[in-house]
């Protein structure tokens, strides 16, 4: 599970990374990613940047089965959780899978995020 300050819940911000985010695409995930504004009042101060938040959209497209999109949800959260330490804060970022995700466990989807964080800037080192 992820930390609940690194979760992107309400539908407003899904809707503002949907509509201003930056895109970035493999055969498997798509990635949108919006840099979280800043207080004007709290300048450049790194303690005041909110932390990165991730939210995971898996679509009945991919499965009619809430169990097989339930699944693909907690890989993608596990990949997620190993990239944490590296991400840089003050991003909201909607992980989106798409129908070749079901083929894919744990150990696939970590070099696949961590390819499209790197590909948007969103990693630490953009590695």
């Amino acid at each position: 599970m992820l930390p609940q300050a690194h979760r992107l819940r309400h539908w407003k911000d899904f809707q503002t990374v949907y509509q201003r985010g930056r895109r970035a695409r493999s055969r498997v995930l798509g990635l949108r990613a919006y840099r979280q504004s800043q207080p004007a009042n709290e300048g450049n101060s790194t303690d005041s940047v909110p932390p990165t938040r991730f939210g995971i959209s898996v679509g009945r497209k991919i499965s009619k089965k809430a169990v097989v999109r339930n699944q693909i949800k907690r890989r993608l959260r596990a990949a997620l959780r190993q990239l944490l330490p590296r991400v840089q804060p003050g991003w909201d970022v909607i992980i989106i899978a798409y129908p070749e995700a079901k083929e894919c466990n744990s150990r696939h989807f970590l070099p696949e995020l961590e390819q499209l964080l790197a590909r948007i800037e969103v990693l630490n080192g953009h590695s």
